[in-house]
């Protein structure tokens, strides 16, 4: 039964929400046939003059595994603004591939108070269309599994049976897509063929570095003298990384590999308060070579000469690289924590035979053999080192201030209870939702609707996150107690701990001081005559803290405070290459 049209008077007050998952269906126009259909609907359900479209909201280039999304977020908010009275979305999959997610969206737009409406099947109304819906979904989120792992199969039984898999050729040959389908005439498999030109570069790249003996710096000024650009770099300038993997390349002898290495969430991500996150697993490890399946390729270098050559490079730069690592004539304390405000790192540099020290802007070292396009000048290096070799022995001894600084941290954690750490309630929410989701696999079995097997295979996953979630609400629930209990030093504790840290941070050697620095210090960014370290302190437990220096020549300003759980310690503001405000 349709719901009754709303007068011209009293339109429904509706939203749109459409997503489509890569740019190849972006310039298909997909989303703008979803919005086509979503208004059909909305003539359908309303009338022409019944409704009022308030709000439309486009994730384009989303996957459904991610929940995060910016336009789905925002629904979710507007959806307890009352900004509209029902929201119309094709299908259920392009609110969510995860009926997990599926369900948790729904239920909240129903807690709101909101219709929802799909062009492709009706919104479950009742606990028994609700159980058949969430059947459907559940098999359809098997049904996707089972066919992406078909696809690595295939793409792995392609591999093994001597077939080229990839997107892009590498630098040196041309890429020649499948023609036709097996059993025709006409029919060309994927591969690979010499690009004449590149494949000249690339013979002399390696003649150059494993003849000559020439650093991959000196092979990328050579290339720019002689005119010769990558296939990709808006300045034309070839990259020391893009020069490093071609030439460790062993395609070039005749030996290409698949499946050398697997996608993983990265550890250590460049911006950990990054929210919107198109890709997950954006970081590499590479796999056992036991594991890579060799596939022939066209060879470039070729012969006994050839491979010699190739293997003449490989030792040459693991002698550049070991050359390199011992080329420190001058101490540099900060090295690897200090950066540019242009986000760039900062190098040490000694001119006049290291007379003079200063911290440079790397930029210059990144755009070789262009101009640099960074204004910053260098940091003196000597006064830098002592301005914050100072302060971090200041800090680990003075107990007023590490006093303060934790008095300061408890009434910030009074405030901020409930609203940092894990959420136990979502997680809570999260496992009710899983376990419905498990009752519902039940009930499809106990129906009849599917097989012991299946019912096994399907809720085992279920059971894992579980457990998982379990886990994490134990930690959770932990980590509040113990931080109550031992987070905090006591009197006496912090008086050891001032006293030891007097005593064992005198008469340090450099080597010693450097090892406190890259364990406390986590960035360091600056201009001359402004520092901003970001950092922990490792006592008892670790408590991160942040302080500001200012020094002009021998004088200096200082300006220092601890934090604990600082937010945005592993934070990097500036964009790399770009000149910001600080």
């Amino acid at each position: 039964m349709k719901t009754p049209m709303k007068t011209k008077a009293n339109p429904k007050l509706i939203a749109f929400y459409a997503r489509v998952s890569t740019a190849l269906q972006e310039d298909e126009n997909t989303i703008e046939n979803q919005m086509m259909e979503l208004r059909r609907l909305a003539d359908e359900q309303y009338g022409k003059d019944g409704y009022v479209v308030t709000r439309e909201y486009r994730d384009e280039d989303w996957s459904g595994d991610i929940l995060a999304r910016p336009r789905l977020d925002q629904l979710r908010q507007d959806a307890a603004l009352d900004l509209w009275e029902a929201v119309l979305i094709y299908d259920p999959d392009r609110l969510a591939r995860r009926y997990s997610f599926q369900e948790l969206v729904l239920d909240e737009l129903r807690e709101a108070g909101k219709e929802v409406h799909f062009c492709t099947r009706s919104a479950p109304k009742d606990p028994i269309e609700k159980i058949l819906f969430g059947v459907t979904g559940l098999f359809a989120e098997y049904e996707r599994a089972k066919i992406a792992e078909r696809f690595r199969l295939g793409k792995l039984r392609k591999a093994k049976d001597k077939h080229i898999i990839m997107s892009e050729a590498p630098y040196g040959y041309t890429l020649v897509t499948r023609k036709g389908k097996p059993g025709d005439t006409d029919f060309v498999e994927t591969h690979l063929v010499i690009n004449q030109m590149e494949a000249a570069v690339v013979q002399k790249v390696f003649h150059w570095v494993g003849n000559e003996g020439l650093t991959l710096r000196k092979v990328v000024k050579r290339l720019q003298e002689q005119g010769i650009k990558p296939r990709k770099n808006k300045d034309g300038v070839w990259g020391t990384t893009t020069l490093s993997t071609m030439l460790k390349r062993e395609t070039y002898i005749g030996q290409a590999y698949y499946g050398m290495s697997t996608a993983v969430t990265p550890k250590k991500p460049w911006k950990k308060d990054e929210k919107y996150r198109k890709v997950k697993k954006t970081s590499r490890v590479m796999k056992p070579k036991k594991d890579w399946v060799p596939i022939p390729a066209p060879v470039i270098l070729g012969g006994e000469e050839g491979k010699a050559l190739f293997e003449r490079t490989q030792q040459q730069l693991l002698k550049n690289f070991e050359d390199c690592k011992r080329n420190k004539k001058n101490n540099y304390l900060l090295a690897e924590r200090i950066r540019c405000e242009c986000g760039c790192s900062r190098t040490g540099e000694g001119p006049k035979n290291g007379k003079y020290l200063y911290y440079r802007c790397s930029s210059r070292v990144k755009r070789f053999p262009l101009p640099t396009n960074c204004p910053e000048k260098g940091i003196n290096a000597r006064i830098a080192d002592e301005k914050v070799w100072t302060k971090l022995v200041q800090l680990a001894s003075s107990k007023p201030l590490l006093e303060r600084q934790i008095k300061g941290w408890q009434s910030r954690q009074k405030t901020k209870a409930g609203t940092t750490g894990v959420d136990i309630d979502i997680l809570q929410k999260e496992m009710t939702t899983l376990k419905k989701q498990e009752q519902r696999y039940q009930v499809a079995y106990g129906g009849g609707a599917i097989e012991l097997s299946q019912l096994s295979e399907l809720t085992a996953p279920i059971k894992e996150k579980l457990a998982d979630i379990e886990q994490q609400i134990i930690k959770a629930r932990g980590a509040e107690q113990e931080q109550d209990d031992n987070s905090v030093l006591s009197v006496d504790e912090l008086e050891m701990l001032t006293l030891e840290a007097k005593e064992t941070l005198k008469d340090l050697s450099f080597e010693q001081k450097r090892a406190i620095v890259l364990d406390t210090v986590d960035q360091i960014v600056g201009v001359p005559g402004r520092l901003k370290v970001n950092g922990f302190m490792p006592v008892v437990f670790v408590s991160p803290y942040q302080y500001d220096l200012c020094f002009s020549g021998a004088s200096a300003d200082s300006n220092y405070y601890v934090k604990f759980k600082t937010s945005g310690r592993n934070c990097w503001s500036p964009q790399r290459r770009q000149i910001d405000t600080f």
